[in-house]
């Protein structure tokens, strides 16, 4: 089990890693989602992808990663308003219009992802191994 938790934790260090990268060479394809009451989108985006690469990096490092993985499954509670202003507001991203189950899914995937974060860095439930 343990082998797997390190395939998980350089996998998952390493995607939100190119995420925070793509935030920076091709912020044009966030910034639509991001909620409008916030102001500078690219702001924004930028912001989300210096935490991204960040918790990315602190879930490689293993005296980190508890704190990274922490990060990051609040960051994902908290972008996750991006994803939800996608839905009701029906914006488009990358070009492409998601319907609602796409919707529901996507926000499957957050929660997964959450629980993932929270299982590489042990936090409960996932303090002990399964």
């Amino acid at each position: 089990m343990e082998i797997l938790r390190k395939v998980i934790t350089v996998l998952f260090g390493f995607f939100f890693i190119h995420i925070g990268i793509q935030h920076f060479l091709d912020p044009e394809w966030f910034e639509p989602i991001v909620p409008s009451i916030l102001g500078n989108a690219k702001f924004w985006v930028y912001l989300s992808g210096v935490f991204e690469i960040m918790f990315g990096i602190m879930i490689l490092v293993k005296p980190l990663r508890k704190y990274g993985s922490l990060g990051t499954s609040l960051m994902l509670i908290i972008l996750y308003w991006a994803n939800l202003n996608m839905w009701i507001n029906d914006i488009p991203i990358g070009g492409v219009r998601l319907n609602a189950i796409e919707h529901v899914i996507r926000g499957i995937i957050q929660i997964l992802l959450i629980l993932l974060s929270l299982y590489i860095g042990r936090w409960p439930p996932f303090a002990k191994d399964i």
